[in-house]
């Protein structure tokens, strides 16, 4: 699987591509969502106003809308036992 991170004018998208399946990205945003993750810190997740999920099965984004940095998205990615 590979995962590209970039920057928007409102927070950051993540473009999942490869070896990935839209439930299992789905499945951390709802983790993430309801406090079941520990990949970001909690200062983290209270930036993100919006977790979106778009796409299909090897080619899925994931798009978090808030006051979020690059590296901080980064880390939690690296974190995850979803991914």
């Amino acid at each position: 699987m590979k995962k590209s991170v970039n920057l928007t004018a409102n927070g950051v998208n993540i473009a999942f591509s490869g070896d990935v399946e839209k439930k299992n990205i789905v499945t951390m945003v709802e983790n993430c969502s309801t406090g079941q993750c520990e990949c970001m810190s909690d200062t983290t997740k209270q930036k993100i106003t919006n977790m979106e999920v778009n796409g299909n099965d090897g080619d899925v984004n994931l798009t978090l809308t808030g006051d979020i940095s690059k590296a901080e998205i980064e880390e939690a990615l690296s974190k995850s036992k979803v991914l």
